[in-house]
């Protein structure tokens, strides 16, 4: 939007609402348009996380075809960290529960 059309609006608003609305009708729509940025960013993340892991899942399969040992250096960075990810996630539930919690949710229950 140009320079003059801001000033239209403005003028036209301030017409319409008035000196004492056109304030918070403009925080409003700022904050309506920080939401939309918002969530606009998070799904522009989401559907990157989606295709790096698109990414990395074709790599997987393509290094499988070829065998572990023959693959390419890129191919072989995907795997490892595949492997990380796979590691890190068998570590967290590898992990038992504290037993004294057990014993106190079940008496809770009861």
């Amino acid at each position: 939007m140009g320079m003059w059309e801001l000033v239209v609006v403005l003028i036209v608003g301030l017409v319409v609402l008035g000196p004492e609305r056109l304030p918070v009708a403009i925080r409003t729509v700022s904050r309506w348009i920080n939401t939309v940025k918002s969530v606009a960013n998070s799904v522009k993340a989401e559907v990157s996380e989606e295709l790096r892991v698109h990414e990395l899942h074709s790599n997987l399969k393509k290094a499988e075809e070829q065998g572990l040992d023959n693959i390419s250096p890129g191919l072989k960075q995907s795997v490892e960290e595949l492997q990380r990810a796979a590691e890190s996630v068998r570590h967290s539930y590898s992990k038992s529960p504290d037993p004294s919690k057990n014993d106190k949710d079940q008496s809770s229950q009861n």
